[in-house]
């Protein structure tokens, strides 16, 4: 298949930027291979499963078919946790999917020391593989039950974008990724914010006095969010950034 040829068939199933998806599917196969690419994309699957990863804070983050292709707007939360690590600090990526939070904390914060965690086996594998390189860890488990019991009250930052679509809206969702992300990625409870709460009582476990929680949401449920917040008694406030169109709690220990 000629490159104009999969611009014109990437159009035609509605890929707005065809050009530039051609380019990368091209750059990812050649001859048989890419034209396999080419349908796989046309039939709807993510660009990001398609290619086998995500850009993101200047990275290539790795990803596969099934995990949850992390958002732009996650970026946001990436470099809050940075910002608030100090020297030598601990962070923990809760609902970390494939590690790019983590990947990304890591790689700007070398001085530090990066955990995740997911109870997606698939993601917590691709988020190790990442992690490895750059000194961090990822283990399988439902919010903090799978790390160590030792980071209990050490953890200077814990960041997460955990699901939070509310659970009627998840039809609403574009078809490739209410097709082909895991619901359980997605799914955040009847408003949106059941596993938020459930990343803030986990903090509370984790972080030292002063510890930081940046959790990602979305305009509509800021306010919501900022509530499961205060009530696990940490003293929080929002942060968004237009340029990214993201909306993060953010969340200190007392």
């Amino acid at each position: 298949m000629e490159l104009t040829e999969a611009v014109t068939r990437l159009r035609a199933a509605g890929c707005v930027f065809a050009e530039d998806e051609a380019a990368m599917l091209a750059g990812a196969a050649t001859g048989a291979a890419f034209d396999r690419l080419v349908e796989r994309r046309v039939a709807g699957e993510p660009l990001e499963h398609v290619v086998g990863w995500v850009a993101f804070a200047g990275l290539r983050v790795p990803v596969a078919a099934g995990v949850f292709v992390p958002r732009r707007r996650t970026e946001l939360v990436a470099a809050l946790a940075a910002d608030r690590l100090p020297h030598g600090g601990t962070l923990v990526d809760l609902c970390c999917g494939a590690g790019a939070i983590a990947v990304a904390v890591a790689t700007a914060r070398p001085d530090a020391k990066v955990w995740a965690a997911d109870i997606d086996p698939v993601a917590v594998a691709l988020a190790g593989q990442s992690l490895a390189p750059l000194g961090g860890r990822a283990v399988f488990g439902d919010m903090d039950a799978g790390l160590p019991a030792a980071l209990a009250a050490t953890c200077d930052v814990v960041a997460a974008c955990p699901p939070y679509v509310p659970s009627g809206e998840i039809p609403l969702m574009p078809r490739e990724a209410r097709d082909h992300e895991p619901h359980a990625a997605l799914d955040g409870g009847p408003d949106g914010t059941d596993l938020q709460a459930r990343v803030f009582e986990a903090a509370s476990r984790l972080l030292r006095p002063g510890g930081v929680a940046v959790v990602e949401t979305s305009d509509t449920q800021a306010d919501r969010t900022l509530a499961r917040a205060r009530a696990n008694d940490l003293a929080a406030h929002i942060v968004r950034d237009d340029a990214r169109g993201a909306v993060v709690v953010v969340a200190v220990l007392n």
